[in-house]
């Protein structure tokens, strides 16, 4: 009931099934024929054995068994690498696609799915469950159905000899690959879940511990921190210690009824194969025949174990829902006529919550203005930044470019905006190619333009690799204010007229910072800014200081019209410059 229950909704397993259906079958076709040979050359090597020990008047009485045992011990392996083939092409098509859906599914959710999962949960649906589909094709699926196709395919032939041999060696196989397997679900279902359960809790802690390890050391903490995951650890060595004791018990008992199987093939060809010499032949090659096909049979018992893994994984990623966003019809856009930017009484409420983030926010901002966004962490200023860009859909009013709304415009997205953030992402290649990633049809002395324009030019040419120098994983090679530097190449080579600043200046030392904030206000001095920021550091930079609290506009203002009317904005400021 829970197998079908499973796949009653199911979206992620049965389309692929249904897609690829022909080189499933393919597969499984080579399956039966790689085993179909096994048993086959220990049937023809066993009869050539036995008729060889009986001195037959004439080598051509053997000749053809030979025959058949060279073809047979060629025919094996060629249908095993011919099975291998399909059915891991068959899988890899399946799970490049799986990978890809999920890719897109979380990409989709991305606004909201921080909100629903914790970082560790990522990481489980990316590194677990779609392996785990993987090996439900090539541990379970595979195997078992070969493995009945055998069975159901030997006991209709002993049947036709046999009537009651037919039914005895059936029932015994149906031990072996019915009722064991299921004895084996039914034992480990509940061990297994508990184990998916701590592996998916160490992913999360892990995650968590990893991201806050700058905190760890500073407190001295480092026993604790070794320490944080050896209970689950130890918990599921314990479980896993448990389940390949069990493993080793039931392949045990797979292997006596295997030999069950075995006598009562002794006993079947001795009953029928011993009447005169030309059937005794026959005895030895029924019975060797068999033995390969252990190697198909008892396999599904652990194919059979795995299921709750695999149940648990399908039923995480069917759980993945996400929204079709169905956008407007796009309209085109030429950056060159851009005018401003307008948000006009934008309410916003994430999905599932009452909490209101930004209330009644209205806003225009003309080409060229400079426009800083101000505020305690959590206020909504990168919420507003988001809704600029369209990655977010206000509740209430409008944001639109040129009196065009935004969700128009997606189509001319990256043409329209260019974003800087805290943490700029930096690919593990060379200084030119992560600038080029602004425009990929610019040329090398473009990019080292670009690249001058920031500042860099000269450190970067001291360097023995110069543009071609390695900037390591995230940008490990470089300082934070030299990431932020490199991300503002990208953007100078984007060449967008509206700039989204995200606090790329925090967590710079106040000296880098200031370096910093004056090379973008320079390098980006004709384009449209809109900075986010939590403190006061620079905001003469801007033309417009927009300060906000609890959802709403506090005050705003030009900078140096604030500080003389306002005595808040005067506190602040003097304070965050530590006067």
């Amino acid at each position: 009931m829970s197998f079908f229950k499973t796949f009653k909704n199911d979206t992620w397993v049965k389309p692929y099934i249904k897609q690829y259906k022909g080189l499933l079958s393919l597969a499984i076709f080579l399956g039966f024929c790689t085993s179909f040979c096994a048993a086959a050359l220990m049937f023809t090597s066993g009869y050539s054995i036995d008729k060889a020990a009986t001195q037959p008047v004439n080598i051509f009485l053997i000749y053809v068994p030979i025959l058949l045992t060279r073809a047979f011990g060629i025919g094996r392996p060629v249908f095993k690498y011919a099975e291998r083939l399909r059915s891991h092409n068959w899988v890899l098509k399946i799970t490049s696609e799986l990978r890809t859906r999920l890719y897109r599914t979380l990409e989709n959710d991305a606004s909201f799915f921080n909100e629903k999962h914790r970082s560790g949960d990522i990481m489980g649906l990316l590194s677990e469950d779609i392996n785990h589909l993987q090996d439900l094709y090539l541990v379970t699926v595979f195997p078992t159905v070969v493995a009945y196709l055998l069975s159901l395919f030997g006991s209709i032939a002993i049947g036709v000899f046999s009537p009651i041999f037919g039914l005895i060696i059936f029932l015994l196989i149906l031990v072996e690959i019915f009722v064991v397997p299921v004895f084996s679900v039914l034992i480990e279902s509940a061990r297994r879940e508990k184990q998916k359960s701590i592996k998916a809790n160490l992913y999360s802690e892990l995650t968590d511990n990893i991201l806050g390890v700058d905190d760890w050391v500073i407190s001295g903490r480092y026993d604790d921190f070794k320490n944080l995951s050896q209970k689950n650890l130890k918990e599921l060595e314990s479980l896993q210690s448990k389940s390949s004791k069990f493993r080793r018990n039931r392949d045990f008992v797979l292997q006596i009824v295997f030999a069950v199987i075995a006598v009562c093939f002794l006993i079947f060809t001795n009953i029928k194969f011993t009447n005169y010499q030309a059937q005794a032949n026959f005895v030895a090659a029924i019975v060797l025949a068999i033995f390969p096909l252990s190697d198909a049979i008892i396999p599904v018992s652990q194919g059979f174990e795995e299921w709750p893994e695999y149940k648990s994984s399908i039923n995480r990623l069917n759980s993945l829902k996400t929204e079709k966003v169905e956008l407007p019809e796009q309209v085109d856009f030429d950056t060159k006529e851009f005018k401003d930017i307008e948000l006009k009484n934008v309410n916003f409420t994430y999905n599932g919550t009452s909490s209101v983030i930004i209330e009644n926010f209205s806003q225009k901002i003309n080409r060229g203005q400079k426009v800083a966004l101000l505020g305690p962490s959590g206020i909504g200023k990168t919420t507003i930044l988001q809704l600029i860009l369209g990655d977010l859909v206000a509740n209430d009013g409008s944001v639109k470019v040129n009196g065009i709304d935004v969700s128009k415009l997606q189509n001319h997205r990256t043409e329209i905006f260019s974003v800087l953030n805290q943490n700029p992402f930096l690919f593990n290649t060379t200084i030119l190619n992560n600038v080029r990633l602004g425009n990929e049809n610019k040329s090398n002395s473009d990019v080292i333009e670009a690249l001058d324009r920031v500042g860099l030019k000269d450190l970067i040419e001291s360097l023995p690799d110069k543009y071609d120098t390695i900037v390591g994983e995230n940008g490990e090679r470089f300082s934070g204010g030299e990431q932020e530097r490199i991300a503002l190449a990208r953007i100078l080579l984007q060449d967008a007229p509206i700039v989204l600043l995200d606090e790329p200046s925090i967590g710079l030392d106040p000296i880098t910072e200031n370096k910093l904030l004056d090379t973008i206000f320079t390098v980006l001095k004709d384009k449209t800014i809109i900075w986010v920021t939590h403190h006061l550091q620079g905001v003469n930079y801007a033309d417009h200081v927009i300060f906000m609290d609890d959802r709403k506009i506090e005050m705003q203002g030009s900078p140096k019209e604030l500080y003389n009317s306002n005595e808040h904005f005067k506190d602040l400021y003097n304070m965050d410059i530590g006067i």
